[in-house]
């Protein structure tokens, strides 16, 4: 076994990796750049090296200098984690020729299964199901529509180099076809210098499913199962979960064959996955083998029990697999939601900034259920334009897939985070989602089910009196402690008053609170519009996290103090709340409503990012559905188009500008 590795990554899942090689002993190096200096990952590790400025170009991806940190260190294999140079066959090489052993499989594998076009040719001959699709090169956007018209719409266009999304475009007619070849080839220029793309059927009603499998050098492949991946925006995976609710066993068992087919051919040898387009009929196809440790590994972690960071590694020094295929068990159900910096109500675009609360779930039991956490920041981090936007990877694992969904409603109600937007309320939304509870799943769900982008679902009735009940007791907790206030003149005279109103998300909401006689923790006697609820909670005023049983059921609700109120999370939802008496109840009745301004005549910048390209000009006639900018962030190429016919007014910026949220971009006349 490895004395010492090096990482050769950042945030989360080096914090993974530490994790693992910490527990087997192995001393650990980390590397940083400018923006990482106060890294979680630069703390964790027994070491950090300063490697270069923020851009990834200039520190995470300089291959050279990885080498040069591994031998000053005494490095003796280095771990790439995923993303940067995780697939980079001559990064393989380098450190092989150097005397360092690199932790994953070696280069003909990452070759034969980097190249999308390769890989599926080298698939097709090895006998692995196929997407129907043009896997030569294309030149120009001529040539895709061409073929395109003859293998017939829908059809997907990908970078051959591409992955987590980048590069990647779904066409339904000419002009689809022209403008996604075009930002493809764009996108995959930029995130992986290049910009070769190819064309396949686009399978309708698809669903995302991938095979872990790990393999070593003595010829052993064994498969851990499937994970279902079908909930993705923009083609980048939003939640996990382990297994598939729609694979039956005959069909689990035919992909693993294949995929364990597939690492032999390849001579494959560590952690990859293998991952599948399965249609409604329960056909699949193989869509790509990632090189790779995935980000959502720990779902398959959590039902094997198998710690697929340590396959890797002893792997790696030589080790055949500890594991044959029948001593693989899947137990349980795992769900996986990534927490990203992303603003949901702003069609889910970039948030930048710095972690003013950042306090996740405890990772321990919740009822019967486990929670896991994977990050790699904390309070006080700062998430950067320079990198991926993902905060935390979030696991439940319970008994049921039902078990976990819930769990995982409930540790979302339990993350605080403050200071940039994020992606919870959304997530806590999609675990409510009937569709979503009923396993009825497609790569289309988010674009099916939220088709004019995602908007604050209108909240229960249910919820309401959760966030009526809790506003209460806090305001009531907070006048008790006030009356016993070393400083206060002169306490109220006779008993607090126990009927009160609250106003919950614009809805006024008959309230009354006394004290009930309880246990080891208080109980209060609560009704809501005449509907009476037992509440037991020992939460202290101050707390930002309201937990209790209400009605003997558990719940969670983050409460911020605002002006007058409350902001409360109950169930995925922020809901303002106000708890007045009933005259003053009667007043605010009467109080007008402020309007937001009219932004109607402007293009606003909807997330911080750099301004690609102005397609119009002042003066200029522009139809609905045209472009008016594109705009870059988290190297993701995003098209602003008209939403309507207009003239431009005033151009406000340019191409190379770099602008924050809701910056003019340009105005209408």
């Amino acid at each position: 076994m490895f004395k010492t590795i090096l990482i050769a990554n950042r945030g989360e899942i080096a914090c993974r990796v530490i994790k693992t090689a910490r527990r087997l002993g192995i001393r650990t190096v980390a590397v940083y750049s400018d923006a990482d200096r106060q890294a979680v990952h630069v703390e964790m590790a027994d070491e950090a090296v300063h490697i270069g400025a923020a851009p990834a170009s200039e520190s995470y991806l300089k291959a050279e200098t990885i080498l040069r940190v591994a031998k000053e260190t005494g490095a003796e294999g280095v771990h790439p984690g995923y993303g940067f140079l995780s697939e980079n066959a001559k990064f393989c090489e380098l450190l092989e020729d150097n005397g360092i052993t690199f932790i994953g499989p070696k280069p003909k594998a990452i070759r034969a299964m980097g190249d999308k076009i390769e890989s599926k040719t080298f698939a097709k001959a090895a006998g692995v199901s196929v997407v129907p699709g043009h896997m030569g090169i294309i030149e120009d956007a001529d040539e895709a529509v061409r073929i395109a018209g003859e293998m017939g719409y829908p059809v997907m266009i990908k970078a051959s180099a591409g992955g987590g999304g980048k590069g990647m475009r779904i066409a339904h007619d000419d002009k689809e076809c022209r403008d996604g070849f075009d930002r493809a080839r764009s996108e995959a220029r930029s995130s992986f210098g290049d910009d070769r793309v190819f064309i396949e059927k686009f399978v309708v009603e698809p669903r995302h499913i991938e095979i872990q499998v790990l393999a070593d050098a003595h010829g052993n492949a064994i498969h851990l199962g499937e994970r279902e991946c079908s909930i993705q925006r923009r083609n980048q995976k939003v939640v996990e979960e382990a297994p598939s609710p729609f694979l039956d066993e005959a069909t689990r068992r035919a992909m693993g064959e294949q995929a364990c087919a597939l690492a032999k051919a390849v001579d494959y040898q560590s952690a990859g996955t293998v991952e599948f387009i399965v249609d409604e009929d329960r056909n699949f196809y193989f869509l790509e083998m990632n090189t790779r440790l995935q980000v959502e590994h720990p779902v398959t972690e959590l039902v094997t029990g198998i710690d697929i960071v340590e396959e890797m590694l002893r792997v790696a020094s030589g080790e055949p697999l500890r594991y044959a295929q029948d001593d693989v068990t899947l137990k349980g159900w795992a769900v996986e939601s990534r927490i990203y910096a992303e603003d949901p109500f702003r069609g889910f675009l970039p948030s930048i900034g710095r972690l003013t609360r950042y306090r996740p779930p405890e990772e321990e039991r919740l009822g019967k259920a486990i929670v896991r956490n994977d990050t790699g920041v904390r309070e006080g981090s700062e998430i950067s334009m320079f990198y991926d936007p993902m905060i935390a990877k979030l696991c439940t694992h319970a008994e049921t897939r039902q078990a976990a969904i819930e769990a995982m409603g409930e540790a979302l109600d339990r993350f605080e985070i403050a200071g940039i937007e994020h992606n919870i309320p959304f997530l806590g939304a999609l675990m409510r989602h009937p569709r979503w509870q009923e396993g009825r799943l497609s790569t289309g769900f988010i674009a099916e089910e939220y088709p004019e982008g995602f908007e604050r679902p209108e909240p229960s009735t249910e919820t309401k009196r959760v966030a009526a009940i809790v506003a209460g007791l806090l305001e009531l907790g907070q006048r008790q402690r006030l009356d016993k206030h070393i400083d206060r003149l002169r306490p109220h005279s006779g008993v607090l008053r126990r009927d009160w109103v609250a106003k919950v998300d614009g809805d006024y909401l008959s309230l009354h609170l006394e004290r009930a006689e309880g246990g080891l923790r208080p109980v209060y006697a609560v009704s809501v519009e005449g509907r009476e609820a037992t509440v037991a909670t020992d939460t202290k005023i101050g707390e930002s996290l309201w937990t209790g049983m209400i009605d003997g059921q558990r719940r969670a609700v983050q409460a911020r103090p605002v002006m007058n109120g409350w902001a409360l999370f109950v169930d995925g939802l922020w809901l303002p709340v106000k708890v007045m008496t009933p005259r003053t109840a009667e007043l605010d009745r009467l109080m007008p409503v402020k309007l937001p301004p009219d932004t109607s005549k402007m293009l606003l910048c909807p997330m911080p990012g750099l301004v690609v390209s102005i397609a119009v000009k002042e003066g200029q006639e522009v139809k609905a559905g045209e472009t008016l900018a594109v705009v870059e962030a988290m190297k993701m190429e995003n098209i602003l188009k008209a939403e309507r016919d207009l003239t431009i007014g005033k151009l406000n910026a340019k191409p190379g500008d770099s602008l924050a949220v809701d910056d003019v971009i340009m105005e209408f006349a």
